[in-house]
């Protein structure tokens, strides 16, 4: 195929509701997605996650939980652990760090958005989706500065609608797309270039 990559990260941030927006949309991205993917959902610390089980079942994509120092590769989905913030640095590894709450969370969405604008800049896309509280929307201000892209889920199709609107409010949203719009944009972006 040889099809260059016009965006080389894709970062995803939900909270409540969000483990079926992310089944949704990683079941729609083939298998030769040109990009890294890197999620932020937030969970109880208290719990083992099965996230990465349970998503892998949905997805033709590799998934797996997200460990430091390891490097990103394109088709395959990072998924932070429960209580951990994932970074993503400018040599394209991870780090994972049990630094302060941010927004009374761990992982933050928004430390997660700023190390992607900070290491991918223009060639990075954020996606905001269904969650409660406000965490992303200074990441996606990150994102925006860097020349990347922003997608937020809209009203109708959050299950709960705080943190995308909290990230449109910001104005440095691209695109606002129900659910069943984000996998093909994501493709259309990163695989053609444009929407």
């Amino acid at each position: 195929m040889g099809v260059t990559p016009a965006f080389d990260i894709v970062a995803l941030a939900a909270s409540a509701g969000g483990l079926t927006a992310l089944g949704e949309i990683l079941a729609q991205l083939p298998p030769e997605f040109p990009a890294a993917v890197v999620v932020v959902q937030h969970l109880d610390p208290r719990h083992r996650s099965l996230m990465s089980e349970i998503l892998a079942r949905r997805t033709r994509l590799a998934v797996k939980q997200a460990e430091g120092g390891e490097p990103l590769h394109p088709g395959t989905v990072y998924i932070a652990p429960p209580d951990y913030h994932m970074l993503v640095n400018p040599d394209r590894t991870i780090s994972l760090t049990q630094s302060e709450l941010v927004h009374f969370v761990r992982p933050s969405a928004d430390l997660l958005f700023e190390s992607v604008a900070g290491s991918y800049k223009e060639r990075s896309i954020a996606v905001v989706l269904t969650g409660t509280g406000s965490d992303g929307s200074m990441g996606v201000q990150a994102i925006k500065n860097m020349g990347g892209t922003v997608i937020a889920q809209d009203e109708v199709t959050s299950e709960f609608y705080g943190m995308p609107q909290a990230a449109i409010k910001t104005g440095s949203v691209d695109f606002i797309l129900g659910l069943d719009e984000i996998a093909s944009a994501l493709v259309t972006l990163v695989m053609k270039g444009e929407v």
